[in-house]
């Protein structure tokens, strides 16, 4: 069984930080090593100063009367998190490339071995159709066994987590504050669901709160631990396009749904655009990306999943073919469809039953994520309209 003190007093020291950490261990091995090497090695690696090599060895001293590390790792244990560490097999693969991996990460749930992780990030305050296309992504990459990394934050991150959840999916938030700390409180069941579902992840103390610097240093672990990153609606100065200029210069693929042009929401991501992210339109746009969507472990040949096609009425039919994934409100449909308004929220309720239609905010109506309108009026009742 890996012991975890040498860890936790390596990192302990004032000025190991993660990219030095990194440096000790690679070069001595392990944690213990370097806490045992003497001063004059440890001042030979890069970066390191005659002050930390000093630290280090004054820890080397104090480390085993310190019992405060042996009580975080029993209260870890109590509360179901653990630890892996930046050797263990369990750490994301991925992430071990950048140059500053965190040396260990808080995890609560299990680490999956995906064939494809995607981050998907964006707004705070989303707007419907940012909600309703981050939903109907989602929903197509999860039922492709593509896990969805998100930093369960308000708006777009929480969206993606409980899309993927709901396909069935696997999905994985990487937290701004230690694993105590469940930030927005209002995603407290998201984050157990979570747990269930994949995993959350921190790289901070279990009780660190919000801090503003938490966040970028977040982000840094969502593109780092993803093959890409889906940005969703992003004002110009979004913490979103913090997260795709982190993803570039780690070398992963960056990814961008376009907006309305009169939104100031769709300026990041327009400029993302601009700057060689790839448009993307459905979740086909992102998986041939990927070796035509054939990684190892990638389901071969499947097609994107879509929403079981009940018989429909031809009335309902009509409406379905007047909805798109964008949300419409339904006095634009009464005047599309000659219907009085009455007569078609009966009909928009039979197709909410069916599972075929999505109710938002204002009496406003889409398709649910993976409805396809072609094949659905293929498989309409015989009866007119004036019949039913």
């Amino acid at each position: 069984m890996l012991d975890l003190r040498p860890w936790f007093a390596l990192k302990s020291v004032p000025g190991v930080g993660n990219l030095i950490f990194r440096r000790l261990v690679e070069h001595f091995g392990s944690p213990q090593a370097v806490l045992n090497a003497d001063k004059t090695s440890i001042e030979a690696i890069q970066g390191v100063s005659p002050r930390v090599a000093a630290a280090i060895v004054h820890q080397r001293k104090t480390a085993p009367a310190d019992d405060r590390i042996d009580r975080q790792l029993e209260s870890l244990h109590l509360k179901g998190y653990r630890l892996v560490t930046l050797t263990e097999a369990g750490y994301p693969p991925l992430l071990r490339q950048i140059p500053d991996p965190p040396p260990f990460l808080y995890v609560y749930g299990a680490l999956p071995e995906a064939w494809l992780n995607i981050a998907v990030v964006g707004s705070r305050n989303a707007t419907e159709y940012g909600a309703t296309t981050t939903r109907r992504l989602v929903a197509d990459l999860a039922r492709q066994n593509v896990t969805i990394v998100s930093g369960m934050a308000r708006g777009i991150d929480t969206v993606a987590h409980q899309a993927a959840i709901a396909a069935g999916g696997v999905t994985v938030a990487v937290l701004g504050t230690g694993l105590d700390c469940i930030y927005p409180r209002e995603n407290t069941r998201l984050f157990h669901q979570m747990a269930e579902h994949g995993a959350v992840v921190s790289e901070f103390l279990p009780n660190s709160g919000p801090e503003a610097h938490h966040f970028p240093a977040r982000n840094r672990i969502i593109s780092g631990m993803s093959h890409g990153v889906l940005v969703v609606e992003a004002t110009g100065r979004s913490g979103s396009l913090i997260t795709a200029r982190l993803a570039a210069e780690q070398n992963r693929e960056v990814f961008a749904v376009p907006g309305n042009v009169n939104s100031f929401k769709s300026v990041g991501t327009h400029n993302l655009i601009k700057q060689g992210a790839k448009l993307v339109v459905h979740a086909g746009d992102i998986l041939e990306e990927f070796e035509g969507g054939q990684f190892p472990g990638a389901p071969k040949g499947a097609p994107a999943a879509e929403v079981p096609m009940p018989p429909l009425t031809n009335a309902e039919a009509m409406v379905i073919g007047r909805l798109d994934v964008e949300p419409v409100h339904i006095d634009d449909l009464v005047r599309q469809l000659g219907i009085p308004a009455g007569r078609l929220a009966g009909l928009l309720l039979q197709l909410e039953l069916k599972g075929l239609v999505h109710q938002s905010a204002g009496k406003c109506f889409s398709l649910v994520p993976g409805v396809a309108p072609q094949r659905l009026t293929q498989r309409k009742c015989n009866h007119e309209v004036t019949s039913e």
